[in-house]
């Protein structure tokens, strides 16, 4: 079964992104030997991310106690488990990462996910990037609302979901190290 994987190629295309989902090989590469192997693998250019910190710690704890797993566990619907990455194509590098939260559960939901490298935000990449992905989700008849949280201080987040179609349903305190207020979003299909 595994050796149908790579020569399954899943991609999102929008006008200047192409969004490729990781496999469980790629996410192993990444966490064992480091985004710069990782980019060489997917003939990328090198771009070391600069990300907050609550994202960097975000996306490398997901690497681990999500993606890995959950791509091993699901080999055959691993692009609902895994990063995407967000690849800017006129630059021929990563500018970040986007992904969902699995298949849609029993009540059709599902959630979206993202961080762009500092360097490139205010350019739309987000945007873009959560209007490709979620069209391809909402290709799934099942997925029926896709959820989303943002910091309460992330205007340019809330402004990349507003423009997505999606609206602000509520506001809650995550219980993290540094707990943290979001709003949360959905868009239904």
């Amino acid at each position: 079964m595994d050796n149908l994987l790579p020569n399954m190629t899943i991609q999102v295309q929008t006008p200047r992104l192409t969004l490729v989902p990781l496999t469980n090989q790629h996410l192993q590469v990444w966490k064992q030997s480091g985004r710069k192997e990782l980019e060489k693998m997917l003939e990328l250019k090198h771009n070391p991310w600069e990300l907050g910190l609550f994202y960097e710690q975000e996306m490398l704890q997901a690497l681990s106690d999500y993606w890995i797993p959950q791509t091993a566990k699901f080999p055959l619907d691993y692009f609902w488990y895994t990063n995407w990455e967000i690849i800017l194509n006129s630059a021929s590098c990563s500018v970040g990462g986007i992904g969902l939260a699995g298949l849609p559960d029993n009540e059709g939901t599902s959630e979206i996910g993202y961080a762009i490298d500092q360097k490139f935000e205010g350019q739309g990449i987000a945007t873009e990037a959560v209007q490709g992905l979620a069209a391809w989700a909402f290709q799934d008849k099942d997925l029926q609302i896709l959820r989303a949280e943002t910091p309460v201080d992330n205007i340019g987040s809330q402004r990349v979901l507003t423009k997505n179609q999606f609206v602000q349903t509520g506001e809650k305190k995550l219980e993290l190290e540094t707990p943290m207020q979001v709003f949360t979003w959905e868009r239904h299909r």
